[in-house]
């Protein structure tokens, strides 16, 4: 038994607490210059910085949001009065998360795939990070559905190194957010989507379970099963809530403390939505409670209002906190047209 054992299942059950959600704003920060430059803000440290002040300083982001992730740059951060963002975080009840991989990377011999790399040093890195004040971890892997993809070597080198990471994080005291994303890309059909999901959240639970996790001391973040970006017949929202929990109570131990799932290119409303309409007819059902772990689904409006201007702080929060809250109606069931449409008057 762990030494954190007890903290762990704590952190776990907060970070999945009754119509919260955990925030992704991890992105690498080549990442999160590429989304500055789409809207005409520098890609500067500082930039990145006041953009990441915008987001913790939301007034009330506690009341929809129970943990964010971030980047190493953005662990270190303060605001621009000096306040560390880690203070900040935990003055508002936030619990702070922190990415641990160092990004998918071409697998040798495996053409179009992709493997994570990260296990180097990273029981170190997750001391640091644990005295810092994080208190969670997230390692994504990336599968991707094509023309004789994925491999099994694939599917198995990535379920192995989250189940790793994911170890190493609970020995040193962090819970593991466990990131198995099935790429919307391509034109695959819902059944594909749905196959290939299943294969893989299987190989990964029995990595885990090879690696001796604790299922009740981790965040299973997947991606839905949906219908690829360019299939011609796209699942409708109910067909992608049914196919998601058939799959996942297929291939998920009722003990894991949560499962939040990521958007992965959906539009903010899809994201949303899909969300919703799982919880409406499967919260009952379900073992572990079904929330969200977005960023681009939260952030995207915020950022496109911000444009790097102080005179549009204010509007960018409300769109932020609007999407935020849009997400803690979906893991209640209670996301409506009419909750949708509570900020069209600010926007106008």
């Amino acid at each position: 038994m762990s030494t954190y054992a007890q903290e762990l299942r704590a952190t776990a059950q907060a970070m999945v607490a009754p119509g919260k959600g955990v925030l992704a704003m991890d992105e690498s920060n080549g990442t999160c210059n590429k989304r500055l430059g789409k809207v005409g803000i520098d890609q500067t440290e500082e930039m990145r910085r006041t953009y990441r002040e915008l987001i913790l300083t939301t007034p009330n982001l506690e009341n929809y949001i129970s943990g964010a992730i971030l980047y190493d740059e953005t662990i270190r951060q303060s605001t621009k009065d000096g306040t560390p963002f880690l203070k900040v975080m935990t003055d508002a009840g936030i619990i702070p998360g922190i990415k641990v991989d160092t990004g998918a990377k071409d697998m040798a011999g495996f053409p179009g795939e992709k493997v994570t790399e990260g296990l180097d040093g990273l029981r170190d890195r997750i001391a640091e990070y644990y005295q810092m004040g994080a208190r969670f971890a997230k390692w994504r892997a990336v599968i991707t559905i094509g023309d004789g993809i994925p491999s099994r070597g694939c599917i198995e080198a990535n379920a192995h190194g989250l189940a790793r990471y994911a170890k190493l994080c609970q020995e040193g005291g962090l819970v593991p957010i466990v990131e198995p994303e099935v790429l919307i890309d391509g034109d695959h059909t819902l059944e594909r989507c749905y196959q290939v999901t299943e294969e893989t959240l299987r190989t990964v639970f029995n990595q885990l379970y090879t690696q001796r996790v604790a299922f009740d001391q981790m965040i299973l973040k997947p991606s839905m099963v949906i219908s690829g970006k360019d299939c011609p017949n796209q699942a409708s929202v109910n067909e992608v809530a049914d196919a998601t929990v058939q799959c996942l109570m297929n291939s998920v131990p009722a003990s894991v403390a949560g499962v939040a799932f990521l958007s992965g290119g959906q539009s903010n409303q899809q994201a949303s939505a899909h969300l919703n309409a799982m919880n409406v007819k499967y919260a009952d059902q379900a073992p572990w409670t079904l929330t969200f772990s977005y960023a681009r689904a939260i952030q995207q409006p915020a950022l496109e209002a911000w444009k790097g201007k102080e005179s549009n702080l204010s509007l960018a929060q409300k769109l932020l906190l609007h999407r935020a809250k849009c997400n803690g109606a979906a893991h209640e069931g209670q996301y409506t047209p009419e909750v949708e449409k509570e900020l069209e008057p600010v926007t106008a």
